[in-house]
């Protein structure tokens, strides 16, 4: 889909001397860093959602939980 945006000078000039830089149309690389940002942003979210949940649970692991992980990961040391 096309669309016009408007940027700062300075950062059209960086693009295009990166896209050159990459062998890449411009148009790909605005594509990629809107994708990168979008994706950052809605991990973000999801970080914000779960510590809106910790702030109101508990995160304590009970012992008995914690002594199974720990032998789980120490039989698979292997594994890794």
């Amino acid at each position: 889909m096309k669309t016009a945006i408007s940027i700062p000078d300075n950062l059209f000039v960086s693009a295009e001397r990166v896209s050159k830089q990459l062998g890449i149309p411009r148009s790909q690389l605005f594509a990629w860093a809107l994708e990168e940002f979008l994706s950052k942003h809605s991990k973000d979210k999801i970080l914000q959602k779960l510590n809106e949940v910790y702030d109101k649970e508990d995160s304590n692991i009970e012992n008995e939980l914690l002594h199974a992980q720990m032998k789980a990961i120490n039989n698979n040391d292997t594994a890794w």
